[in-house]
């Protein structure tokens, strides 16, 4: 089986081939971290950490690094409105969205740049751009020179006159063309700066990425990610640094973008306030229905972000969950390898749907089994396959027992009216007892009476 993926620059489906086998080098834009991330901010790191999981089953050596952005205006703003510094700012949201990450089940990136940790390979990029007649200094600016590079507007296809019609870029009078954009910029005394060889200042949000990808990965790279809204300006500009800061090398062989969310139809957007935060998401659904729900879609399309949406994710887990509680005595000692069907989907461009089709199939498969011969084999290929997309992580109990996000009901509460329930039931006290299971439903408590007793589970957030 080998893995194909879309790639951006070449618009059409590849088979992916290393350039080293034994060392796969993957780039993924991460967060500026001035608040709390959005839930759109979370597809890319669930997407492409599934890939680098993905990879790592197919190669020796993977180098995945995922970076944080912690200078940047909006950081500058955030810090100057809270009344504190820089660093308090940035450690604080760098902590939250590696914490909402590891919730959502996420693995942790090999490497996380930090853009103020790279401010001298940042700094040498720019020097050596400006030798090479790329990038000139300009009222304590440094600029990129887009008419140095014939290939500008290869990724996103466009025009140098459809970007600048198109961009919002910073009309200046020391700019030779207006769709040049900042490497370095000046910094006044009340804002965060490192001595230069144009003054004192800090770097563009361009630069950084392709500092850091060529400090961690090298020149060239393998596969560079992250949301089609960076496609322009940024992905586009750090292929321009880039290739010409290295001699004309190609930057990243292959480019994956993933789709942007709505909401309810809309677009997801800060300016109309209609974005979710991750972290309050996180307090009040089972982390594992976000992930299926970003999952579910193919990672190339608009996701749509609704209420049905989540109740439809929660329902099928709950149907999943229900199999691995009925089959709880099943052992599954002997470990099941992912099916083949399930990771050949995956391989061909992360496939979601087609896998999550196959996945349904597994649960039915061993739904089925139950009280056979195959029932271990079944059970243990269900969760080899849950495991590899980050489902099916909890023990069954602990899921429906769950009232939110990492917190519990209280069960001895419930399972006290339970008794109650049953002990009016066994009096033919049919009342009572249905007055104990209004009880329960209040507390969003679903019971299910069936041969192995009463069950119970939460069914709301």
């Amino acid at each position: 089986m080998n893995l194909r993926l879309h790639n951006s620059l070449s618009r059409r489906v590849e088979d992916f081939v290393p350039q080293d086998p034994n060392r796969v080098t993957l780039y993924c834009c991460g967060p500026t971290v001035y608040n709390y991330v959005h839930i759109g901010n979370a597809r890319p790191a669930v997407v492409f950490a599934l890939l680098a999981r993905l990879l790592r089953r197919h190669y020796p050596g993977v180098v995945y690094a995922r970076n944080i952005t912690d200078v940047d205006d909006k950081i500058n703003t955030a810090a100057r409105e809270a009344g504190v510094s820089i660093g308090t700012v940035t450690d604080r949201y760098a902590a939250a969205y590696r914490d909402d990450m590891a919730r959502l089940g996420v693995d942790p990136p090999d490497v996380e740049p930090h853009a103020t940790t790279h401010i001298p390979q940042i700094i040498a990029m720019c020097e050596r751009l400006i030798a090479g007649g790329h990038a000139y200094a300009a009222e304590d600016h440094v600029l990129f020179d887009v008419s140095s590079y014939a290939d500008y507007g290869h990724l996103s296809g466009r025009s140098l006159d459809d970007m600048i019609a198109g961009a919002r870029v910073e009309v200046a009078p020391y700019k030779k063309n207006p769709a040049d954009f900042v490497l370095w910029k000046p910094s006044s005394d009340d804002l965060p700066g490192w001595d230069s060889p144009w003054g004192r200042g800090r770097p563009g949000w361009h630069i950084e990425c392709s500092a850091m990808s060529e400090t961690h990965l090298g020149e060239t790279i393998d596969i560079h990610a992250g949301g089609v809204d960076l496609q322009f300006p940024h992905h586009e500009n750090e292929i321009a640094q880039s290739t010409c800061a290295h001699g004309g090398k190609i930057f990243a062989r292959y480019w994956l973008h993933n789709g942007m969310l709505t909401l309810e139809g809309r677009k997801m957007s800060k300016s109309v306030g209609n974005t979710l935060v991750l972290h309050e998401l996180l307090d009040l659904f089972p982390a594992e229905v976000l992930r299926f729900v970003l999952l579910k879609a193919h990672y190339r399309q608009p996701l749509d972000w609704s209420e049905a949406a989540l109740n439809q994710a929660r329902a099928t887990l709950d149907g999943w969950y229900g199999v691995l509680r009925d089959l709880a005595t099943v052992d599954t000692a002997a470990e099941a390898s992912v099916p083949e069907t399930f990771e050949a989907a995956l391989l061909d461009d992360l496939n979601t749907p087609d896998a999550f089709a196959i996945l349904a199939g597994l649960a039915d498969t061993a739904r089925r089994s139950a009280g056979t011969a195959e029932a271990s084999q079944a059970k243990a290929q269900l969760l080899a396959a849950a495991g590899l997309v980050g489902l099916l992580r909890l023990e069954p109990e602990a899921w429906f027992k769950q009232a939110a996000a990492g917190t519990e009901i209280d069960a001895e509460k419930v399972e006290a009216l339970i008794a109650q329930r049953n002990a009016a039931r066994a009096a033919r006290d049919f009342a009572r007892a249905d007055a104990v299971r209004a009880e329960l439903t209040a507390l969003g408590v679903t019971i299910e009476d069936g041969a192995q007793g009463t069950r119970w589970r939460v069914t709301r957030p």
